[in-house]
């Protein structure tokens, strides 16, 4: 009886071809790795550089929107109580050997954010000429941490061991916040004891008028513009979380972070003496309204705080840039000087 072998699997080919799969996946993983870590990387650059990459509507708003003349240098410092952390301090890299005073603005963070997590932007402050002070304060809305920073900076201007030690010009101070801060900016202005040292206001995206009166967020989260005295500018955006869908206080559903009611009602509410502008950021969102709009308050604080006429013009005369720039949106303005 004759019996015939079964030819042996080609094991070799098999295991050629399982090598070439597991170096093509590995080529694949490799190339995928790369992408991310390329992304990641631009992501990173684009948000140190924020400003190289704002769109912008106007001469003026381009020249502020880029960073201003000067180097910056930073410090945290201890306040001797470091209740809010340590005291955050962006300033021109000139100011120790400088014999001019140079205006402050304080910095209120947004929900669960901290000084540093807006650094770029805070740079880009401070190359135009301020001391920007801000603090870890991750629930501004009450005002304290603000006054807290206000009150370091000031001690610091007296100190000769302070690198600040008679360099702060006292009598020009601002505030800036974005979302909670805007809440809190306001209410360090409004509600603190050391509020009437501020001479101008920016917030960006503050939370709305409705959530003030939200029981399920409490008094802290309200403000009361109609006790601002100082120039205000409030910006929000044109997306749907700031937005929302609701028309006014009394929808229970579908309201924005910062709806064009809520600061439209905040620009009704500031005494008609005192200068106010409020702008919503076309095809702009919650989180994208202090970036974007970076050059404007920029311009806001050198106009109020240094007197810089050409920033002024963004607001000022028979037609303020603002007005005309088809980045901005619902613009109302009401600027005495």
């Amino acid at each position: 009886m004759s019996m015939e072998r079964e030819s042996p699997a080609p094991r070799r080919k098999t295991k050629k071809v399982g090598k070439r799969i597991l170096l093509t996946l590995g080529v694949i993983a490799g190339i995928f790795a790369i992408g991310i870590a390329g992304t990641f990387a631009f992501m990173t650059y684009k948000n140190a550089h924020y400003y190289d990459f704002v769109k912008t509507g106007g001469p003026i708003e381009e020249k502020y929107t880029a960073m201003g003349p000067l180097a910056v240098t930073h410090a945290a410092i201890s306040d001797g109580r470091d209740t809010f952390g340590k005291q955050q301090v962006w300033y021109p890299a000139e100011l120790p050997g400088s014999n001019v005073t140079y205006p402050v603005v304080v910095i209120a963070n947004g929900t669960g954010s901290v000084a540093s997590t807006i650094e770029p932007v805070l740079k880009h402050l401070a190359s135009w000429g301020f001391i920007v002070v801000g603090n870890d304060d991750k629930n501004s809305r009450t005002g304290e941490s603000s006054a807290a920073s206000l009150d370091f900076i000031l001690a610091s201007n007296e100190d000769p061991e302070s690198a600040f030690f008679g360099k702060v010009d006292v009598n020009r101070v601002g505030i800036a916040g974005h979302s909670q801060g805007g809440v809190g900016a306001i209410n360090a202005v409004t509600r603190q004891p050391n509020g009437g040292r501020y001479s101008a206001v920016f917030v960006a995206s503050p939370t709305g008028e409705y959530w003030g009166k939200n029981p399920d967020f409490g008094p802290e989260w309200a403000y009361e513009p109609a006790k601002l005295s100082v120039p205000t500018y409030a910006v929000a955006g044109t997306g749907s979380f700031d937005a929302g869908t609701a028309q006014d206080i009394n929808a229970t559903e579908g309201q924005g972070i910062t709806p064009l009611w809520s600061l439209q009602n905040t620009f009704k509410a500031i005494p008609d003496g005192v200068s106010k502008v409020i702008a919503r950021l076309a095809d702009g969102d919650h989180g994208d309204t202090l970036t974007s709009g970076s050059g404007y308050m920029t311009a806001w604080f050198l106009y109020w705080l240094a007197g810089d006429e050409q920033a002024g013009a963004a607001f000022t005369g028979d037609q303020p840039e603002l007005a005309r720039n088809p980045r901005w949106q619902d613009v109302q303005l009401s600027v005495n000087r």
